[in-house]
């Protein structure tokens, strides 16, 4: 497919939800523009690199310079615009809002970072691994749903999950720090 045929499908695409590339949903894309520009901004900038220095160790971070109460606020801040974000793109796709309907969120989102590979102790961790450990995480969920298993017993099974990530969180961090 030449240029002309590339620009094309981008061009036929971009009404009302329909894909921009053909196959490929729109939610896909903006996920992967979104792991794109967090791991420029982890990796590539000054702030990324005190967001890994507040998170591993305050007052290490602070002691060479970076202003550790500033870089959490501005995190906090930016956590609190995306679920403002998430909550208005809920509200526009059911055209109403329900109390429940970002429930036990932010439990999904702390099991999909460390499928991924974060540390739960901070500063260590990566966007591609959080995106690879979503992925995974939404792959089990749906595997679940359409094998039948009940909503509770799924709540279970991120306990489970949850309770084998910390367990293995610790194992790693005491290899990486050489604890006993």
């Amino acid at each position: 497919m030449g240029e002309s045929g590339i620009i094309a499908t981008f061009e036929r695409g971009t009404r009302e939800g329909e894909p921009v590339v053909n196959g490929i949903p729109m939610l896909i894309v903006w996920a992967l523009g979104l792991v794109v520009v967090g791991h420029v901004l982890l990796t590539r900038t000054r702030f990324g690199n005190w967001i890994f220095a507040a998170g591993g160790d305050a007052e290490a971070a602070r002691n060479s310079g970076v202003p550790v109460n500033r870089v959490k606020i501005s995190m906090f801040m930016f956590t609190a615009f995306c679920a403002t974000v998430f909550a208005a793109c809920q509200v526009m796709e059911f055209g109403s809002a329900g109390a429940d309907r970002g429930l036990l969120k932010e439990f999904e989102a702390i099991i999909a970072v460390v499928i991924g590979g974060a540390l739960l102790t901070g500063g260590y961790g990566s966007v591609i691994g959080a995106a690879l450990g979503a992925l995974i995480f939404g792959v089990v969920q749906q595997g679940l749903f359409f094998a039948g298993v009940e909503s509770s017993l799924f709540r279970v099974f991120l306990g489970v999950i949850l309770l084998f990530a910390v367990i293995l969180n610790t194992y790693i961090r005491r290899i990486i720090t050489g604890e006993r």
